[in-house]
This record gives structure tokens, C-alpha cells and sequence, in this order.
């Protein structure tokens, strides 16, 4: 905070206790009760020992004296007042009978002696109420927003030291395409005015989050060299009606003078809702900043050079208005990366972190899918911190596998204990999920399937697509559901109990069932569309699925899903049957290591048994020292191939 502002800020608490001070002052003035005595009265109450203290005091014109004081049966807050002729032999006769009649005296100099004790004590508490009733007024001559500075804009000017640009956007290539245009008409407007273009006024970034929207946002500005101004949909609305609207004029006030510039507007769903719509009214803040919006954006002003950019991941529930031409006119959709993308991501990610050269963050890529920008860069943070608090020197594939059940599921729940049956019969249930994973062309491959609990799950595996792909055929669909019904099923086979552990599966099969109903037309129901996303989503997601069929119809979607269900249930069965004893041989090898990678898996299916861990004189120099590494082997850098079999023999 600057010294203006700290003068600014201070200046109103001191006039404050100023005032307070001679209000004060003035009370106990007011509060005092005081009688006029004659002078007479005065000398025969002299005379019989009555006054307590006198105060003689010169006239500023020097005609009289004025004298006070209190007698002895006068309350604390009571005094008497005296006017005495000017004469020495009074005050002398004053001061010489203290003595006689027990009083006390004090004689005051003439008062026209000190210019500035009469200034102080007759003109300086008008000054400070005048005064500061003067400063309170100018306050509140602008209205209560400006008193309170309501109505300023909350947008913040980038920090031009830490530019972003496209090299610090990775994976983005087509979206990085769309708004390069932005770029070269903020460098060079004249030569798209030349030809009459328009460029966009607004682009509007949808996407999940995490996807890089702000991201890309701050690096079109990064690259333009131009002002970024930033502010979050939230930051408009406010208690009082109007004030939202005032910050808005504010903004576009700001960002004129600073032309040509960006706005970034960060979730602005939150006050570009659709107008009068959703349960108990409408919100008359929120709207009328947003027809505010509407009008700095595209009304009678002009905003030459002015480019704003908004992100949301609520694009359903934006007004019409808009997204209309001459608006928000060009939507950029930020999905989530694919490979490639999310190679190039963990590569931005990992330039400042320390990677074991056996890292192949291509091979990392293939592991992740589904994971945003965001989740990525969280996944090697926590395997940065994981590799701290096992004092390695470097990030390695142990702590990657572990980040990534971190992001996925949350932490190891190691000191949860099993009984000896629940952990077998957790291990023969990912063992069907595995099995089925092996057999069945088009369902998920199994990366990973580990019995160590996490969250609430007793254990779990991590299914990925083998292929990454746009579309799907009802076949894959098919055995998706019947990979997901394959550790009930090997519940079933080999307990003839179940349990609980598969309702997460229960649920993934079951919606994917009824979007084939339902959605898809893939069942017997035809190619109808029975259910779709509704665009009222102001009543709850509860509600949020448009229903155009009548009950018998819904019966009939009933018996559908079930008929899948079913059918991939029986499918199941029969497929681990005819491999129980691949089953078996997955679980028992889960109960002895507890966790199993995607190449042990293959390593099993195909020879019967685990790699043995003991042949060290296959493994590399740098297999060698990541596995002493592990181990807590001091020194292990610096050792020999031999060297480090001897010790990790030990």
C-alpha cells in the first residue's frame, strides 16, 4: 500500500476521534451546573468559610475580573461564577484570606496575552466539526458505491515479468490455432481492417477443468505483448443491486485506455446465466450486470481493440444473448489431451523435476487417460514429494506408479488390516477383473491391479482403454460391461458368496446399459433416442434427463438393460470358467506381492509364474542402481555392475 492511500485510508479515524473528542469536551462542559453570583454574595460567602477554591481570571478587555470556584455543599459537577470590578485590592484581599478562611486560590494570566490558547480554545472544535462534517459529505456526494468504492472494477492487470506464451501451453495445437488470429489482429489491426474483417469482439473457451483454458488465455496475451486484464465471473456480483453493472462500466472505462488490450472473464457462468429462469424468480444483480455485459460488448459505444476472452465448463447455462454474432461469437472447445497432448504436457511439467533416465514419459502418456493438464502437473508434484520423503536423489518409476494411485484414489491405506478371507476373496475378485481384461479383444487392458486399500476401495484395477478412440461399437460396449461384471462373477465362481466390492462396477456397467437403450439405439427398442441431457439445469441433475416416452415404454427400457446385463453376466461366467485356473494363479500371486504390474500380468498368462526378482545378472547397470536405490544402498552411483549384485544379494 502506497502513503496516499495509507494518508487516504487513515485521514477519516483521525477526524473521527477528533470529533469524538469534542463532543466529549463539550458534554462535560454542558453536564456542569453553574450559578451566578453577585459580588456581594460572593464576599459574604468568603467571609463565612463556605468557598472551597477560587479562580480569578482578567477579562480580555481588562474591565473586570472574573472569578469561579465551588462552596463546600456544592455537588462535584456544581461551581459558581463571579463578575468583580478590576481592582487590585480585591484579588489582594483574595489572596491574602486563604489562609484565614481555608480556601484555595489560583490567579490566571490576562488570556489576550496568548493568541493561540484563545484560537484553540474558542475556534478549533468548530474547525474539526465543520471540517469534518465537510469531508463525510464529499464522501457521500458520489452515492454509496463511490463512498465505498462499490463500484470499481475488481480486475487485475497481469504481471508483465511473468509473460506466458504458447511454449508454456502444451497439447493444445488446434485451439492454439483458433485464436492465433487474435494475436496478429492486436500486432497488426490495419491489415484485417484493409479488407473490412471483423475479428471476433468475444471467444469463449468451454471445456472440462483443468484443461488449460486460463492457461491458453494468459498466452494469447503473452504473445500479443498487449495490457491482460483478468477478473472472475463471481467478482461482479455483489449485495447491492447495480453495483456489478458499475464494475462493468469500469472495466471497459479501464480497458479503453489502455486499447488495444485483452479481459480475460474466468467462470463466467457465474454471472452469465440464462435471464429469468430457474426455481423462486430470478436475481435481479446478477442480471442486470449481465445486460450490462451485453451492452459494453455489442451496443450503440464502440470498443475498438478490446478482446475479451471467457472460460467456463458450463456453457449449457449460458444466456442466448451471449453467445450471439457480435459477441461471444466463436466458441473454443479445450478438450481433454490426448496422448500426444498429454506426452507434451508431462514434458513442459517435468523441465524443472529430476527424472530417472528409465522414465519414458511417452510410455507415462499411454497410462493417463482421461487426466487433464492439471492432473498431470499434480501427478509428478506428488511424485516429487514422494521421492523428498524417501530421500532419493531422483523421480523414479516407484514413485510415478505411486502418484498415480495417489491422483486416481487417494493414499495407501496400509494400516488398514484384512481377515484372512476378505483378503482372498478381494484378490480372486480384481483376479476376474484382470482375466477378463486378458481374454476379451475390445474390453479395457488392466495397467495395474493391486488388494492394498484405498479410499474406499478394498482394491482396484486400473482399466485404460487398449485403443484411444472417438467411437465406440456396441461390441466394445458389450465387453466393457462384461470386464466390469467379472470380479462379482469371480466371487461367485469361487466362493459362492458375494460381496459388496462391485457395486462401483455395478454402477459404471449399468449406465453404460441404459445409454445404449436409451441413447444409442442399440437394442431391440430400435434406433430411437428415448433420453437425453435436458437443458434446463436449474432444477438439480436429479431432474436434468428429458423423458419422451410413456410407462410401457419404460418397462420395456427396463427389460432391455436388464437383457444386457444379463447377457454379459452369463458371458463373464463362462469366460473365467474355462480360465479358473488362470484366476487362481493371478489372486495367489496378488496375496504374495499385493500389487502387479501390466508387464507380471503378461509375464504370468504366459510362463505361469512371476519374473524372478533374484536374477540380477540380466538386469542393466541402471536397473541395477534404481533397484539399489530402493533398497537404501549408500554409495550405489558410484559401484560397479558386480559390486552392486553383491550387495543387493545380501
Amino acid at each position: 500500500m502506497n502513503k496516499k492511500d495509507v494518508k487516504k485510508n487513515v485521514l477519516p479515524y483521525i477526524l473521527l476521534i477528533g470529533l469524538m473528542v469534542v463532543l466529549f469536551y463539550m458534554y462535560k462542559v454542558m453536564s456542569v451546573k453553574v450559578n451566578n453570583l453577585t459580588f456581594n454574595e460572593f464576599m459574604n460567602k468568603v467571609s463565612e468559610g463556605k468557598v472551597t477554591n477560587i479562580d480569578v481570571t482578567p477579562s480580555n478587555d481588562g474591565g473586570v475580573y472574573y472569578i469561579e470556584g465551588k462552596l463546600k455543599d456544592y455537588k462535584e459537577n456544581e461551581s459558581f461564577k463571579v463578575t468583580a470590578p478590576l481592582s487590585d485590592e480585591v484579588v489582594k484581599d483574595l489572596v491574602d484570606g486563604y489562609e484565614k478562611y481555608d480556601y484555595i486560590i489560583k490567579v490566571n494570566k490576562d488570556p489576550s496575552s496568548s493568541t493561540l490558547l484563545v484560537i484553540l480554545v474558542n475556534f478549533l472544535p468548530i474547525l474539526i466539526i465543520v471540517g469534518g462534517g465537510i469531508y463525510f459529505l464529499s464522501r457521500q456526494a458520489g452515492g454509496a458505491n463511490r463512498s465505498f468504492d462499490f463500484g470499481k472494477s475488481r480486475a487485475r492487470l497481469s504481471d508483465s515479468r511473468n509473460k506466458v506464451t504458447f511454449k508454456d501451453v502444451a497439447g493444445l495445437k488446434e485451439e492454439k490455432e483458433e485464436v492465433k488470429e487474435l494475436i496478429d489482429f492486436l500486432k497488426n489491426p490495419k491489415k484485417f481492417q484493409k479488407l473490412g474483417a471483423r475479428i471476433p469482439k468475444g471467444v469463449l473457451l468451454v471445456g472440462p477443468p483443468g484443461t488449460g483454458k486460463t492457461l491458453l488465455a494468459r498466452a494469447v496475451a503473452g504473445e500479443a505483448n498487449v495490457p491482460f486484464y483478468y477478473i472472475s465471473g463471481s467478482d461482479f456480483v455483489e449485495l447491492f443491486v447495480g453495483v456489478g453493472a458499475s464494475r462493468v462500466r469500469d472495466m471497459f472505462k479501464q480497458a479503453k485506455n489502455n486499447a488495444p488490450c485483452l479481459i480475460f472473464i474466468d467462470e463466467i457462468d457465474a454471472v452469465g446465466r440464462q435471464r429469468g429462469t430457474g426455481l423462486g424468480g430470478g436475481h435481479d444483480e446478477r442480471e442486470q450486470t449481465l445486460n450490462q455485459l451485453l451492452t459494453e460488448m455489442d451496443g450503440f459505444g464502440a470498443n475498438e481493440g478490446i478482446i475479451i476472452i471467457a472460460a467456463t465448463n458450463r456453457a449449457d447455462v449460458l444466456d442466448p444473448a451471449l453467445l450471439r454474432p457480435g459477441r461471444f461469437d466463436r466458441q473454443v472447445t479445450v478438450n481433454l489431451p490426448d496422448v500426444k497432448g498429454r506426452e507434451e504436457i508431462l514434458e513442459v511439467h517435468a523441465r524443472n523435476k529430476i527424472l530417472d533416465k528409465n522414465i519414458k514419459l511417452a510410455n507415462l502418456a499411454k497410462r493417463t487417460p482421461g487426466f487433464s493438464g492439471a492432473d498431470l502437473e499434480n501427478l509428478l508434484n506428488e511424485a516429487a514429494l514422494l521421492a523428498v520423503r524417501r530421500n532419493k536423489e531422483f523421480i523414479t518409476m516407484s514413485e510415478i506408479d505411486e502418484a498415480t494411485d495417489r491422483v486416481l484414489m487417494g493414499p495407501a491405506k496400509v494400516s488398514k488390516k484384512y481377515t484372512e478371507k476378505e483378503r482372498n476373496m478381494v484378490a480372486h475378485h480384481e483376479a476376474g477383473h484382470v482375466v477378463l481384461g486378458l481374454k476379451l479383444n475390445s474390453a479395457n487392458d488392466v495397467q495395474k491391479v493391486t488388494i492394498i486399500p484405498r479410499s474406499y476401495a478394498g482394491g482396484y484395477a486400473m482399466m485404460v482403454p487398449k485403443e484411444e478412440k472417438y467411437t465406440q461399437t456396441k461390441t466394445e460396449l458389450l465387453e466393457q460391461i462384461t470386464g466390469l461384471l467379472g470380479g462379482r462373477v469371480s466371487e461367485e465362481i469361487n466362493f459362492g458368496e458375494i460381496t459388496t466390492g462391485a457395486h462401483n462396477d455395478f454402477e459404471k456397467a449399468t449406465k453404460i446399459a441404459r445409454a445404449m437403450v436409451t441413447e444409442y439405439g442399440m437394442s431391440d427398442l430400435g434406433p430411437v433416442q428415448l433420453e437425453q441431457q435436458s437443458e434446463s439445469v436449474f432444477i438439480g441433475r436429479d431432474y436434468n434427463k428429458t423423458r419422451n416416452f410413456s410407462d410401457t415404454v419404460a418397462h420395456e427400457i427396463d427389460i432391455e438393460i436388464r437383457k444386457i446385463m444379463d447377457e454379459c453376466y452369463k458371458n463373464a461366467t463362462k469366460i473365467l470358467k474355462d480360465n479358473i485356473d488362470l484366476v487362481h494363479l493371478i489372486a495367489n500371486a496378488l496375496l504374495e506381492k499385493e500389487t502387479l504390474t501390466h508387464e507380471e500380468i503378461l509375464y504370468l498368462e504366459e510362463h505361469g509364474e512371476l519374473p524372478d526378482d533374484t536374477s540380477l545378472n540380466d538386469l542393466s547397470l541402471e536397473e541395477l542402481r534404481e533397484k539399489a536405490q530402493e533398497a537404501g544402498i549408500k554409495g550405489y552411483s558410484k559401484m560397479t555392475k558386480e559390486e552392486l549384485i553383491k550387495e543387493l544379494n545380501k
